[in-house]
């Protein structure tokens, strides 16, 4: 295992940049990182950006000096890279993609849709912004072909558009905006079907046969599936949602969440064996291996050595 550095080449904020990978572990690359006393915002999925003045701090630690070709071609080779289509995308490329895909599933409500649009750019999210949102709506695309039905899209559209932290209160606050908002556009019974849809979010545990139900919630669930540069973003984002819960209450909470999920069950009843953590066939099909990988690991870390984990070297405001 190596630690290897790039020379700092890379002009930004008035300083030059270097880029700080692991050839073999993204835990080695976290620690170093933090030694170097790098904050995490400074990761990017596969590497952390470090200025020029912490350069020779870095070779000092025992960072490896390389060309950025090489950095690049052992990245690949660690099997860590990557690539920019799997990276979550900027918050501006994302308020493009849902502007583009409000305009299309809602032709003639531009005011309403910038609304929306707002209440997911408020600066208090960090996972669930705008780009949560552009990832679920996606999903649902991988999941029906491009062709999601309305009430789903909208669902999805609705689901985090009121988000304080408040699990449960927030959910039934964006159910009873939906109705309010959307009554008197797609009429009463669609608009109270996109609200049954949004208060599913609470649990994901739509009852058998509930086509939409399972489609909204694997979609919503679709992040854990995602590589593990970007399932630590992710999880980076959540811990940063919850800055004001102490480390260590919120380790256990994350904890106990982890192992719900494992176990197939939900925050509001326990796990099961056997049961699935996507209710689609598709959903289970496209992520369920893939999610489960990223959640035992994350398990593994939270159980082992919790203090030292990625999670507890979160840089809090």
């Amino acid at each position: 295992m190596a630690i290897l550095i790039d020379e700092p080449r890379w002009p930004n904020h008035g300083t030059l940049w270097a880029h700080l990978v692991s050839d073999a572990s993204l835990s080695e690359l976290h620690g170093f990182a933090s030694t170097l006393g790098i904050p995490t915002r400074g990761f990017d999925h596969d590497h952390y950006d470090v200025p020029a003045h912490l350069h020779a701090a870095a070779l000092g630690l025992g960072a490896l000096p390389v060309s950025s070709g090489e950095l690049v071609r052992r990245l690949i080779a660690s099997g860590l890279r990557v690539p920019a289509r799997h990276r979550a995308p900027s918050r501006a490329a994302a308020v493009e993609d849902a502007v583009r895909r409000w305009d299309h599933l809602m032709p003639g409500h531009p005011h309403l849709g910038a609304s929306l649009t707002g209440r997911w750019r408020e600066p208090h999210r960090h996972y669930h912004d705008v780009r949560h949102l552009t990832q679920c709506l996606a999903a649902l695309d991988e999941l029906t072909g491009g062709t999601p039905t309305r009430p789903v899209a909208l669902a999805a559209w609705y689901h985090d558009a009121v988000y304080l932290g408040r699990p449960g209160q927030d959910e039934e606050a964006a159910a009873a905006l939906a109705e309010a908002e959307l009554a008197p556009v797609v009429g009463e019974p669609e608009a109270r079907e996109v609200a049954r849809l949004v208060r599913l979010t609470t649990t994901h545990a739509p009852d058998p046969g509930d086509q939409s139900g399972a489609l909204l919630s694997d979609a919503d669930l679709s992040i854990l599936a995602v590589n593990q540069g970007r399932y630590h973003v992710y999880l980076r984002d959540v811990r940063l949602e919850y800055s004001h819960v102490p480390d260590a209450e919120f380790l256990e909470g994350r904890r106990q969440v982890v192992e719900s999920l494992l176990g197939g069950g939900t925050l509001a009843e326990a796990p099961s064996p056997g049961r699935h953590l996507f209710h689609s066939p598709q959903g289970r099909d496209l992520w369920e291996a893939d999610a489960r990988e990223n959640l035992q690991a994350e398990l593994r870390s939270l159980t082992s050595d919790p203090e030292n984990g990625w999670l507890a070297r979160v840089t809090l405001p």
